[in-house]
C-alpha cells in the first residue's frame, strides 16, 4: 500500500497546489475580494507552500527509499516532475498580473 502512496502523492499534492493556487488567484479577481486587500502576498505565499509540499515529498522519496528498485526509480522520477511542474505551471503567479 505504501508503494501506491509513493507513487500517487508528489503528482496528487501538485494538482491539489495548482488548484488552490488558481482558485485564490480567480476569487482576488472577483467582485467578492475586498478592494484594498492586495492580492500578491497571498499567492506567493501559497506559490510558496505548494513549492515546499513539492520539495518534502521529492525528499521523502529519497530519504526513505522503497525496497523494490522499479517503485523507487518510477517514485523518484514523479516527485521530481511534480517539483518541476509545479515551479512552471504557477510561476505566472511571480511573472504575471494578479487580474488582466
Amino acid at each position: 500500500m505504501i508503494e501506491i502512496l509513493r507513487l500517487s502523492l508528489p503528482i496528487s499534492f501538485w494538482a491539489i497546489g495548482f488548484s488552490a493556487v488558481y482558485a485564490l488567484q480567480g476569487l482576488s479577481c472577483s467582485r467578492h475580494w475586498p478592494t484594498d486587500f492586495d492580492a500578491r502576498p497571498i499567492l506567493l505565499a501559497a506559490w510558496a507552500v505548494a513549492i515546499a509540499v513539492q520539495a518534502l515529498s521529492l525528499m521523502a522519496v529519497v530519504y526513505a527509499p522503497s525496497s523494490s528498485r522499479f517503485v523507487q526509480a518510477t517514485s523518484l522520477a514523479i516527485a521530481i516532475a511534480a517539483l518541476v511542474a509545479a515551479v512552471w505551471t504557477m510561476l505566472p503567479v511571480l511573472t504575471a498580473s494578479t487580474c488582466l
